[in-house]
């Protein structure tokens, strides 16, 4: 069964209702619901293919990537469908929905199967990989934006072991974070603290100029809400990576 979808009318209601009327419950309320003639997985192999030999490489491709991954396709398949599908779509469109792929599928099985139970395990979207600020976290992260007005509120999803660098949070007046946690298991530390071990329903107000990383345990994915206080010129200053020896040593006593 497929999750009812709002994107059409979440983006254009108001500008162009019938489209998103036609998106939402033709498309997907009626369309991909027919899995008595083809399967979800079925129908997520074809629309990727279509996607990528159309050469989209936007958010929809990351979103149908995400879905086939939920409806079983795994990363040993993908990759070969998409090996296949170069020799009839070309080559350059190719390389970079592999790359977009490369970032949603766990490297095992088990890290299948485990992302899985994460997502079973949350009510929010995973969202898409963390790009713009990849280069501040060891590993992979995804970003899914939940509120952009008034107060910024984003769900942010570690994959096992990834951890964002060192960072302080500035503001002339105001700001701050507040980490909600809602799935698996993380890590938070302060400078001159001991890391804390997080799970579910827990929070963490951070004040600003506060130095401090977060991230997850070594064996488990952890997501939390990110909820930004407004403030007057806030901005995050991205300090230096956790090294291997400092993580290891926060995640002591943690079990597997």
């Amino acid at each position: 069964m497929t999750e009812k979808q709002t994107a059409g009318r979440d983006a254009l209601s108001g500008f162009a209702d019938e489209f998103a009327r036609l998106n939402d419950d033709v498309l997907f309320g009626e369309e991909w619901a027919r899995t008595d003639k083809l399967s979800l997985r079925d129908r997520s192999l074809v629309t990727v293919v279509s996607l990528v030999a159309q050469g989209i490489t936007d958010s929809s491709l990351e979103y149908h990537f995400k879905t086939a991954l939920k409806n079983g396709i795994t990363r040993e398949e993908i990759a070969e469908i998409l090996t296949h599908a170069a020799f009839y779509v070309g080559w350059p469109k190719v390389w970079p929905a592999l790359r977009t792929a490369k970032g949603i599928w766990p490297v095992s099985e088990k890290e299948n199967e485990d992302l899985k139970n994460h997502l079973k395990s949350m009510i929010f979207p995973l969202g898409a990989p963390n790009k713009a600020y990849a280069e501040y976290f060891t590993g992979n992260s995804y970003l899914a934006p939940l509120a952009t007005r008034g107060i910024s509120v984003c769900n942010v999803t570690f994959e096992p072991a990834c951890r964002n660098n060192w960072h302080i949070h500035k503001a002339d007046k105001g700001g701050g974070q507040i980490l909600i946690c809602v799935a698996g298991r993380g890590l938070y530390r302060e400078w001159g603290h001991e890391a804390v071990i997080l799970g579910p329903g827990d929070t963490v107000s951070i004040k600003p100029g506060i130095k401090h990383w977060h991230g997850a345990t070594k064996h488990s994915w952890f997501s939390h809400l990110a909820v930004e206080i407004p403030g007057e010129n806030a901005c995050s200053e991205w300090l230096e990576a956790v090294g291997d020896d400092e993580y290891d040593k926060a995640n002591k006593g943690e079990s597997l």
